[in-house]
């Protein structure tokens, strides 16, 4: 597998849809005004496509969900300098941003299952959550993962419609 430019940190994104082509997203409790689709870093050893779905479990409580797509080359975002320094602090390493794998997930449970604690192995990250368009996926996103978000939206597109 190809490997994601050196500076980044690995990094899995996962866009889940609904039957109705909706997309799952979430506030971020430390941003409120800040919606984002699932995310998590990549343990060492780990495949990214086992990440992703480690993360929707630890992120949302979600397991009834199926890979139908992937993009098949790394996305980067870089970080405004304050949220580096605030990670770096945090996660005890300076990267320059993230390196992400996106995976399509098509959910197959009921929203019930959706638990914002997540599966409780780690600390809640969301406050609220909703199924949402492509627009709003992007219209909602923090500013520095905008553009990701748009190429993410136009590669999933053919499962969107």
């Amino acid at each position: 597998m190809d490997s994601p430019p050196q500076g980044y940190r690995r990094n899995v994104g996962i866009c889940l849809i609904n039957p109705s082509k909706k997309i799952f997203s979430a506030s971020r409790l430390d941003i409120p005004s800040a919606w984002q689709m699932p995310q998590g870093g990549v343990d060492e050893g780990e495949d990214p496509r086992s990440a992703a779905i480690r993360e929707l479990r630890e992120e949302t409580g979600v397991s009834s969900a199926e890979v139908i797509a992937e993009v098949p080359y790394w996305l980067t975002y870089d970080f405004p300098p304050e949220v580096r320094e605030k990670l770096k602090h945090q996660w005890g390493s300076d990267w320059k941003g993230q390196a992400q794998k996106w995976f399509l997930l098509k959910f197959t449970g009921k929203d019930e299952e959706i638990n914002l604690l997540g599966d409780g192995t780690e600390k809640a990250e969301f406050g609220e959550w909703s199924w949402m368009s492509p627009e709003q996926i992007v219209e909602l996103a923090v500013d520095f993962k905008k553009p990701v978000y748009k190429e993410v939206m136009t590669a999933f597109a053919p499962h969107l419609q």
